[in-house]
């Protein structure tokens, strides 16, 4: 056993170096068996602990996107090909996550479809960790996780002051004064909120929360930023609230409206006077160069969508472009994947296509045209103007001429509104494939 030597205060004595040289040698000689104690019974016990933990299970999670702000959001852990796989639940949706891969008492889930990833501490039977960028960039986010609570927002046992599911205009604010007109669509059930909101460049896909009293609450998340809404209904049939997140709050106001509409989607971006069709030449993620003139797309009917890998509503556009494409190309049709991406080197681009064209199946091709800025697809894209959104959908008819240009894109979330895209779609497809050249 190794003694620890004190001092004697209020001494005289004069410590040669030698006394201090064999006091140091003890101290250090102590230290170096505290430390392998440590090692043999402290992380060891932990580490011990948490290869007996399961992740497979149902769990709440509680993001802190600012001090005082926390963001719940729902995930479920199941066994798939025999591996743990996480999957976000919002509402009736299951979005797919990534693999749970657990080392000693950590668990890191990649979220490749955001260059994402979740990296947890296992502590007891709870969670708490980060979310960050893959490449460790950026400021991470802290969250935690338990699947002790079943709930998503914490009731307060108030009950609902009336039913207000229904169809709202609604207006976000902006500080330079141009106000983005928007329409809110909820479904409340008891005190149980779901539902979206629809804008010009596409919806905010499938929110979820509740009614507690007069006021609401709903969040979102599948892997790239949380979303939380909060506001309140007042008795005259409006709304008020704000979009809150840890770049900056927005504000909203609204009032029930069963005709809110936003504009055709069809009218707001156009090609340029001159223009009969958009000419280009850009590469896939092997360098090889795509053009509308190559023969491959002659006489077809040709869908170019202005997409990102990193763009929530560019992935469900592609969850719907692809498996139609597959099930539609014997008829003449052909796509091309217009990509702007976040970084333009080439090990990051082919690393982000794959990865799209592998989770849904991708059969068509991809090109790179650059970042995503406006600027980038007005110098990739000459003939297109007033550009707005991620994504955009450009029909070209077997001329070679554009037909229709769709800006946004209404996802499932958004019920008729996107039923109603997918009719529309077929039937403008189905016109131009009839036409003859």
């Amino acid at each position: 056993m190794i003694t620890t030597f004190d001092i004697p205060k209020n001494t005289s004595m004069k410590i040669t170096s030698i006394s201090l040289l064999i006091f140091a040698s003890l101290f250090k000689l102590q230290a170096s068996a505290q430390e392998a104690n440590l090692k043999s019974n402290g992380p060891k016990s932990t580490i011990n602990a948490a290869s007996k933990f399961s992740a497979i299970g149902n769990w709440r999670g509680i993001f802190l996107i600012k001090p005082g702000t926390e963001v719940p959001f729902n995930f479920e852990v199941k066994q798939k090909d025999d591996k743990p796989f996480l999957s976000f639940i919002n509402a009736e949706e299951h979005f797919d996550g990534g693999w749970v891969i657990q080392k000693d008492d950590s668990l890191l889930i990649k979220l490749d479809q955001f260059d994402n990833e979740l990296a947890f501490k296992i502590q007891n039977d709870s969670l708490v960790g980060v979310l960050r960028k893959q490449d460790k960039t950026g400021k991470p986010i802290s969250l935690s996780a338990n699947r002790k609570d079943s709930y998503r927002f914490k009731e307060s046992g108030k009950t609902p002051a009336a039913d207000f599911s229904g169809k709202y205009d609604i207006s976000f604010k902006s500080k330079d004064g141009k106000d983005e007109k928007a329409v809110g669509l909820f479904k409340q059930t008891g005190n149980k909120l779901t539902g979206t909101f629809l804008r010009i460049t596409g919806d905010s896909r499938y929110l979820e929360g509740i009614v507690d009293g007069r006021n609401f609450y709903l969040s979102s998340f599948i892997g790239s930023n949380p979303s939380y809404y909060k506001g309140s209904f007042a008795d005259d049939g409006t709304l008020s609230g704000a979009i809150i997140s840890a770049r900056g709050d927005t504000n909203f106001d609204g009032n029930k409206n069963k005709n809110a509409a936003l504009p055709d989607a069809t009218k707001l971006t156009f090609l340029k006077d001159g223009y009969q069709t958009l000419s280009f030449s850009l590469p896939d993620v092997n360098g090889k160069k795509i053009s509308l003139t190559d023969e491959k797309y002659k006489n077809k009917v040709v869908i170019l969508t202005i997409t990102g890998t990193w763009c929530p509503n560019c992935v469900d556009e592609a969850s719907f472009i692809a498996p139609w494409y597959e099930k539609n190309r014997d008829r003449g049709i052909e796509v091309i994947g217009i990509h702007y991406e976040r970084q333009l080197d080439s090990a990051y681009v082919r690393k982000a296509l794959t990865r799209f064209r592998e989770k849904f199946n991708i059969k068509y091709d991809q090109v790179i045209a650059g970042t995503p800025d406006k600027t980038q697809v007005a110098e990739s894209l000459p003939g297109l103007k007033n550009f707005i959104s991620f994504p955009t959908m450009i029909i070209i008819n077997k001329k070679g001429e554009v037909a229709q240009i769709h800006t946004g894109y209404s996802g499932p979330a958004t019920g008729k509104y996107y039923t109603d895209f997918v009719e529309s779609f077929n039937n403008e497809i189905d016109k131009l494939i009839q036409t003859a050249l």
